[in-house]
């Protein structure tokens, strides 16, 4: 499946006022306060006198500065907060009424990818929907990885779990560390710090090795060679999310597929389906 070290995040300020928050932010995303004052249509000296406290920055200036550092909604409701305005994004729970048209939409989408795998997962990569091709690679992994809520980095980097099918383990674990270490920089979750922690304290297979493809093939990205009943299959992954989130659930999703590499994975793929 389909995130610098994990202390790449930026340390909370000490203060939690409203202009620190910023500040931190500021600097994790490496503007200088001229830069992002041009960006928000403001001045440096306003945007100083934010960050010191000399200034309150009004509702409209909050979610301005927020949207041009790319803040995660989850954390522009904290900005709001902090400079003492209401959360302007809900956190709608996936299972409510509100969220089904969504919920049967992104049902539709990953089954309309089978027989290739998909899922959806969210910012903590714990999965809330597969199609039957993720279904087709987790037969054999023991019941206790498998009991909600399924995590895609436990399943994929456990021991017991997709681990040792994967044969190029070393390249693909590298690739997903990495992964999680930018979503580590980008929200600066703990969760997803401790979760870095634990999947990274895995231990690798020393026998493992590349796969040696009958033909040569030219990727145009990493892929992910999994052991398949006797087979060798090869994935890209692509992520996609959601344009311009309004709520912080919906924000947090994002729907995985994993894209056939070479055409011998899609020939046996396609000899799943009825």
């Amino acid at each position: 499946m389909t995130i610098v070290p994990p202390g790449a995040a930026a340390p909370a300020p000490a203060d939690h006022g409203v202009g620190p928050l910023l500040r931190a932010w500021r600097e994790q995303r490496r503007v200088s306060q001229l830069e992002l004052a041009l960006r928000a249509d403001s001045s440096a000296r306003h945007i100083s006198f934010i960050e010191t406290g000399r200034s309150r920055p009004s509702e409209e200036m909050v979610l301005r500065l927020a949207e041009h550092l790319d803040v995660p909604v989850r954390e522009r409701n904290a900005l709001l907060l902090a400079a003492g305005y209401a959360p302007r994004y809900p956190e709608t729970p996936l299972d409510d009424p509100a969220l089904d048209a969504l919920r049967a939409g992104m049902e539709r989408l990953i089954q309309g990818y089978e027989p290739y795998p998909a899922l959806v997962v969210d910012a903590m990569y714990n999965v809330h929907a597969a199609n039957r091709g993720i279904l087709t690679l987790l037969d054999g992994i023991p019941e206790h990885l498998l009991t909600p809520p399924l995590n895609a980095m436990r399943l994929t980097l456990h021991p017991e779990g997709l681990a040792p099918r994967i044969r190029n383990l070393r390249e693909w674990r590298g690739h997903l560390l990495a992964q999680m270490d930018r979503q580590i920089a980008l929200r600066r979750s703990e969760p997803l710090r401790r979760l870095y922690e634990e999947v990274a304290a895995y231990p690798v297979p020393e026998e493992t090795r590349a796969a040696e493809p009958a033909e040569p093939v030219p990727y145009f990205a990493l892929p992910m060679q999994i052991e398949h009943e006797g087979r060798v299959l090869s994935f890209i992954s692509s992520i996609s999310t959601f344009n311009t989130p309004m709520d912080v659930t919906v924000a947090e999703l994002a729907i995985e597929t994993l894209l056939p590499a070479d055409p011998s994975t899609v020939k046996y793929l396609q000899s799943l389906m009825p």
